[in-house]
């Protein structure tokens, strides 16, 4: 059984960087770290810059992830729906290595007998509901965002809703660029529990630059200090226990 867990950056956006390195290059370098990148482009008046779509789908494919255009209103359902289906293919990408390996290169789900498919993805629906789970939102708060604020929070909370009926944990992080004093600011650091953000969300400061790349590069350190410190603790539960015997 995979014991693992997924981790994916939810970028929540309404156009195209115009500041620091090249967010599809930092989107990439994430997904070699094992870490999916997802991206939801927020549309306003049926307008979305086509530079910002192509950038937009150009870090979700890059990040191995999923990307989502999507009017303010209907924000989350979408970011509830972008969730489940990146945990779903990162596990059917798990499930089709450990195939390879057994079977041979050539094998895959879709490559399975239709009953035998169906056993897969039963195991990869039970994955989805048990496995651990980390979830890092990257908000753009650049000038063009002001109004659509209070949705993106009501759709984060309603994510962490939804994801409470798993089994398994659900640890969330959230940063926003650019923040008041940096290009990134971490609004609330790796937690079990969303509904602390009400009361920061009104208080955010909204700025004129959209700094995707550094932002992107933020959340890599964030899941890189979050793994380091467990496994200093780790190290730190078995030293104690070998000085107690």
């Amino acid at each position: 059984m995979y014991s693992g867990k997924i981790r994916q950056i939810l970028l929540i956006t309404d156009g195209c960087s115009n500041h620091g390195e090249d967010p599809i290059a930092m989107a990439a370098l994430a997904r070699e770290e094992g870490i999916t990148v997802n991206v939801i482009g927020v549309m306003d008046h049926d307008v979305i810059d086509e530079k910002g779509m192509t950038e937009i789908e150009g870090i979700a494919l890059s990040g191995g992830g999923v990307s989502q255009i999507v009017y303010a209103e209907r924000l989350a359902h979408t970011v509830q729906m972008v969730t489940r289906k990146a945990m779903t293919q990162t596990l059917q990408g798990v499930i089709n290595k450990e195939l390879k390996q057994i079977l041979g290169n050539s094998q895959t789900i879709e490559d399975l007998p239709p009953e035998k498919r169906g056993e897969v993805m039963e195991v990869v629906d039970e994955l989805g509901e048990t496995v651990e789970l980390e979830v890092l939102i990257l908000v753009d708060t650049s000038a063009s965002m002001k109004q659509k604020l209070p949705t993106v929070k009501e759709a984060i909370l309603d994510l962490s809703i939804s994801l409470n009926a798993r089994t398994g944990d659900n640890y969330y992080s959230v940063y926003v660029f650019p923040g008041k004093k940096n290009n990134v600011e971490m609004l609330l650091d790796w937690t079990p529990k969303l509904q602390s953000l009400t009361s920061i969300f009104s208080q955010l400061f909204t700025g004129g630059i959209t700094p995707t790349g550094p932002a992107l590069r933020t959340a890599l350190s964030a899941f890189n200090q979050k793994q380091s410190l467990r496994s200093l603790l780790s190290r730190d539960d078995e030293s104690y226990f070998e000085e107690s015997m």
